[in-house]
């Protein structure tokens, strides 16, 4: 995979600055939020939102996401022939400028936190501390997989949104500790997205028209 499309597959983040150190909280507290986490992710039926990335570079691109559970997400990146999209099993990594798609299986990828229902972050994931009461982070990792690399999912406290927090973005990095970082903007949820909307066509030479 070329290195573009590594930073395009660990993505889809945001800075979060210096590290917060504060204390831990106590343990019943961090399984609470760990399992509102879970409810918040589990309980999105459908996503659309603008995103914001920015690589380990500082390179900044911003595009389309649309995500449909279980598994369906779709990062259209504007002015630019790069898609990520996932037909609910396998991310693809597509660059129509180069003509070359790459698969990446969802279990194997830090995504798979948000997309595959079998993730139980009670048992994959970290709450770390922010110190603000009104922010939760948490880190996601495959301890059997350390290849998988990590992602540390930011949400904020919000009534309106599905199990009462609303998604803010992400850091992905993969084991050579390369990070690229997404944050969400204008979100939308529960609106119908038609299947279509996660397919696409390959680009490479050959291939079927149509996906």
């Amino acid at each position: 995979m070329t290195r573009t499309m590594l930073s395009l597959a660990l993505a889809v983040a945001l800075p979060l600055g210096a590290a917060v150190v504060a204390p831990l909280p106590a343990q019943s507290q961090a399984q609470d939020d760990l399992a509102a986490v879970n409810r918040a992710i589990r309980s999105i039926t459908t996503l659309k939102a603008r995103f914001t990335q920015t690589d380990r570079n500082g390179q900044v691109q911003m595009g389309r996401m649309l995500l449909k559970q279980p598994g369906k997400i779709r990062f259209q990146y504007d002015g630019s022939g790069l898609l990520i999209v996932s037909d609910g099993k396998s991310l693809y990594f597509i660059d129509y400028d180069v003509r070359q798609q790459q698969r990446w299986p969802i279990r194997n990828s830090p995504l798979g936190a948000l997309l595959d229902p079998s993730r139980d972050l009670a048992r994959y994931g970290t709450l770390v501390q922010t110190g603000d009461a009104r922010v939760v982070s948490v880190d996601v990792r495959d301890l059997e997989h350390p290849e998988y690399g990590v992602i540390n999912l930011v949400f904020t406290r919000k009534a309106a949104a599905p199990g009462g927090l609303e998604l803010y973005g992400w850091v992905a990095k993969d084991a050579q500790g390369n990070r690229t970082s997404l944050r969400l903007t204008d979100l939308v949820y529960g609106e119908a997205i038609p299947d279509r909307s996660f397919t696409w066509r390959d680009p490479r030479p050959n291939a079927r028209p149509v996906r």
